[in-house]
């Protein structure tokens, strides 16, 4: 898988940083962590050691880098929802990010799974940054909807958003739906309306 992951989150970033980010996403997808050097990631991006070395102290550091990357994308979907008016208009346009940047996402998905091999301090921030970030900022934004009478109120908003981030896991995991828009609608159409058909 090949797709880069989202672009840190400055106004103009830095094109080899860029670079290096895309190149080792790659390579890290493709053999773990433990099968990526920092020599192949520099001979990927075509900077010497070195130079990499410049832009990120050590393996962990751009491991973590890569998934950083990954959560400020996850950030830019909710600040995204969150200009829009009511929940069902906050939920699809999240859903039609979501499933606009799916290969990101998946990248994402699969570099989170190799995040049990860097050291247990690192590993606890990012888990708690991806809590606060990611699943706090849809909490934040389910709990607006109950408050507003939009949701219904007999389920915890934290329970609302574990049930709504499980109808959408299968968007950005495995192979890409056959019609991943209306796979989208129809998922999206469970979670606000009910699974009965009438």
């Amino acid at each position: 898988m090949t797709a880069p992951l989202s672009t840190p989150p400055s106004p103009t970033p830095d094109p080899t940083r860029v670079r290096i980010l895309t190149e080792a996403a790659r390579l890290f997808v493709a053999s773990g962590y433990h099968g990526v050097s920092m020599r192949e990631v520099a001979a990927a991006v075509g900077v010497t050691k070195p130079a990499l070395y410049h832009h990120y102290a050590d393996k962990e550091a751009l491991f973590l880098a890569m998934l950083e990357g990954t959560l400020a994308g996850l950030a830019r979907l909710v600040a995204h929802a969150q200009t829009q008016s009511g929940v069902r208009a906050q939920l699809q346009t999240l859903v039609g990010d979501l499933l606009a940047s799916a290969p990101e996402q998946r990248v994402g998905l699969q570099l989170a799974g190799e995040l049990r091999h860097v050291s247990a301090v690192r590993r606890a921030a990012f888990e708690n940054e991806y809590r606060r970030v990611w699943m706090g900022g849809l909490t934040r934004l389910i709990e607006q909807a109950c408050a507003r009478g939009e949701l219904r109120a007999d389920l915890p908003p934290a329970l609302l958003t574990r049930a709504l981030l499980a109808l959408l896991y299968p968007l950005v995991t495995g192979a890409p739906p056959a019609d991943p828009q209306g796979t989208a609608r129809a998922l999206l159409s469970v979670y606000l309306d009910g699974a009965t058909s009438g």
